[in-house]
């Protein structure tokens, strides 16, 4: 079959759901037998966003071939359970990029560089990668920010030209706008999707499908208005109320009939009925009332949620596979070294460290480690959260505290933690770090093996710094076991402290691989740890 394209658009306001929306559509086309690979557009002039805040962009997700992505491909994994690429994700920067560089050699041949056709093409050329790298029958393609965005339109232009490229019939248009609610009516207004299609159809995209979301219910008369002004069929007007359960979503537009029509509108029969009984199984816990546990999670970035997305979802996740409600309280770091916030730490089950960069915060971090440590309170760290942990492990040991990392302390007399020597020649910031899937190798008896029961597994990483080799003896002997190391033994891949009833640190993100029907083991048997902190045996 010719590879069919989705395009997915959002109109009125940002963080509309376009990504749930395609994830969610993703796993349907999946559950009906098709090769389904989606792919984000995002405006912005970065190449990734790896180099960026996140307070800027929420969480950096890392694929398995080292690519920076958005979170919103977090999402698309999680949902549809598969494994994207660098093709899966395209920016303004690195098409401009490609472009520039591409003129510069005189690829040209002296021809007047243009949006149309030179950026668009590159853009076209990205898209169509997809399907030649991955094979994907089916490719979701959702472009970030809203419809009249002026960093947007030569990506909408592109769509545009798609549409004759690879022909009508293997294209299709889902525009996902919002339903503003009018307090002192009591009604909800589709004249902002109104506006919003008009806009696209000015740009020449007439979408084939609006998904209209809200936080109230719509009836079939709105619907019915929205295809009578927006001129889509009635079946083609999806409502999508806001639900509490994120994962509900699949189940919600498969009752809607999202996936038929999509199908029928591409020309394309099921090729098997969807299974829905695991996932609804899921959900179906979700809805359960189950104890709660509370987990600390101190960190730098906590006034975002989405700066630890993957890291709270993972959290969800192994919450299910044990039966307990996970709660978790969002601790500044920083403010715990103004002696702040102490109160959601000692009343905490378990204590998680996530990953970050940069020296704010550090101490506090440090504190709730040595809270954790000395009062037997399960502690999971990720990234930065095991490099701590061996800093605070060192501190106490050494009786010194001058032990530090080389990243915030380039002159510490004992760096327990220093930068990997493959980077210190590095000057550019952006996509140099020791990037993406790399094997583990486990040792016997510990924790670690117990948890994820093999020898050997594979983690995605995003890191600079490691344990620096000249103190693991010291480390160990004092009761620090490294239970997961590089193939050659060269890295330290996990590190345990024996004798604790959970304290573990990796220098891997696990999170990224936690999927909500198969949580992460490592998550699954911290979680466990802190239920039985909590007293739910």
């Amino acid at each position: 079959m010719n590879t069919k394209y989705i395009f997915v658009t959002g109109g009125v306001v940002s963080s509309v759901g376009k990504g749930v929306t395609a994830a969610a559509l993703g796993r349907l086309l999946r559950e009906r037998g098709f090769s389904v690979m989606p792919q984000k557009l995002d405006p912005y002039i970065n190449v990734d966003p790896g180099t960026m805040s996140p307070y800027q962009h929420g969480e950096v997700f890392v694929l398995d071939d080292g690519a920076e992505t958005d979170l919103d491909l977090g999402h698309y994994e999680r949902f549809i359970d598969i494994s994207l690429s660098r093709v899966c994700n395209i920016t303004t920067g690195q098409v401009y990029a490609e472009v520039i560089s591409k003129e510069r050699r005189g690829d040209y041949l002296g021809g007047t560089i243009q949006v149309i056709p030179h950026i668009t093409n590159e853009i076209k050329r990205r898209i169509a990668l997809v399907p030649k790298t991955t094979g994907a029958e089916i490719v979701l393609v959702e472009v970030g920010g809203t419809v009249g965005d002026i960093e947007s339109l030569p990506f909408l232009e592109a769509l545009r030209q798609m549409r004759s490229d690879v022909g009508r019939e293997n294209t299709l248009y889902i525009h996902v706008t919002w339903l503003p609610y009018i307090g002192a009516t009591d009604e909800l207004k589709t004249k902002p999707t109104q506006h919003s299609v008009r806009e696209l159809r000015s740009i020449g995209i007439s979408p084939d499908v609006i998904v209209a979301r809200s936080d109230h219910p719509v009836d079939d008369d709105l619907c019915s208005k929205i295809a009578l002004f927006c001129d889509v069929e009635r079946q083609a007007v999806l409502p999508m109320v806001t639900t509490p359960i994120l994962y509900e979503v699949p189940l919600l537009i498969e009752k809607a009939g999202l996936a038929d029509y999509v199908l029928k509108r591409l020309g394309l029969e099921a090729r098997r009925q969807p299974d829905w009984s695991q996932w609804e199984g899921m959900v179906a816990k979700v809805r359960q009332e189950k104890q709660p546990v509370r987990v600390a999670l101190v960190g730098k970035y906590v006034e975002l949620h989405d700066a630890y997305m993957s890291v709270r979802e993972a959290l969800k996740h192994a919450g299910l596979a044990q039966g307990v409600e996970v709660e978790i309280s969002w601790v500044h770091s920083a403010e715990l070294e103004k002696n702040r916030g102490w109160e959601a730490v000692q009343n905490a089950h378990g204590i998680l460290v996530p990953g970050g960069f940069g020296s704010r915060g550090i101490e506090g971090k440090l504190q709730a480690i040595r809270y954790a440590r000395e009062n037997n309170v399960p502690y999971f760290g990720l990234c930065l959260g095991m490099q701590l942990m061996v800093v605070e492990f060192g501190r106490s040991i050494l009786s010194s505290d001058d032990v530090n990392s080389t990243e915030f302390d380039r002159n510490t007399q004992h760096p327990v933690i220093d930068l990997m020597p493959d980077q210190r020649s590095i000057a550019d910031m952006g996509g140099t770090m020791r990037l993406g899937l790399y094997p583990c190798r486990l040792q016997p008896g510990t924790a670690a093996a117990c948890a994820y029961n093999a020898d050997e597994v594979q983690e995605r990483h995003r890191h600079r710094f490691e344990l620096n080799n000249a103190y693991r003896d010291v480390l160990q002997q004092h009761g620090m076991c490294f239970s997961g190391l590089s193939p050659d033994g060269l890295l330290v891949e996990i590190a345990e402290l024996t004798g604790h009833p959970f304290m573990m640190g990796t220098q891997f993100h696990p999170e990224f691989l936690s999927r909500p029907t198969r949580p992460h083991p490592l998550f699954v048997a911290f979680i466990d740890a802190v239920r039985k902190k909590a007293g739910l045996v």
